[in-house]
């Protein structure tokens, strides 16, 4: 094991396994190396093909981060972007398909409003500065739809939106 001090904290090295993930965003292993028995091809959840690469740039998807001698209870979470080049995901490009395509069917909202809540769902997924406005969009354009909306947009999002940003909008 590894210990490094700096600035009075202590941080311990470590390295991450190579994560496998289907195109719909489902884990297979985050640990491709170490659990080579967990492979597979396609996913069996959903049938889609499975990735280790960032289409764009080819860079291993990061998997779980270790650091040997230290057992972690963290859980893994699928990333929506590649730490090489900043470039979505699929899983991320189709969730967010699918988001702007509900909002283009609701009908309790008018053209501009719904163009409106599109452009507020790019914002929503990259966490950054412009995040709290999209987020104050989405919730007042979502307040006058019904809650089966919500719950549809929550259901595609929660996987790509930051924790601020669920607590914010669902609570």
């Amino acid at each position: 094991m590894t210990i490094h001090k700096g600035r009075g904290v202590l941080t311990l090295s470590g390295s991450h396994d190579i994560a496998q993930i289907c195109l719909n965003g489902h884990t297979i292993t985050s640990r491709y190396n170490r659990s080579p028995e967990l492979r597979a091809n396609f996913c069996n959840q959903c049938g889609e093909k499975t990735i280790t690469k960032c289409i764009q740039c080819q860079n291993h998807i990061r998997g779980y981060y270790s650091v040997p001698g230290v057992i972690s209870t963290r859980s893994y979470n699928v990333p929506s972007y590649c730490h090489a080049c900043g470039s979505s995901y699929p899983w991320t490009e189709e969730k967010l398909l699918a988001a702007k395509e509900l909002a283009e069917i609701l009908d309790d909202l008018t053209d501009e409003e719904q163009e409106e809540l599109k452009k507020s769902l790019d914002d929503l997924v990259k966490d950054g500065p412009r995040t709290v406005v999209a987020t104050t969009k989405f919730k007042s354009l979502l307040s006058k739809t019904g809650s089966e909306i919500s719950t549809g947009f929550k259901d595609i999002l929660v996987g790509v939106v930051s924790e601020s940003v669920k607590k914010s909008i669902w609570g």
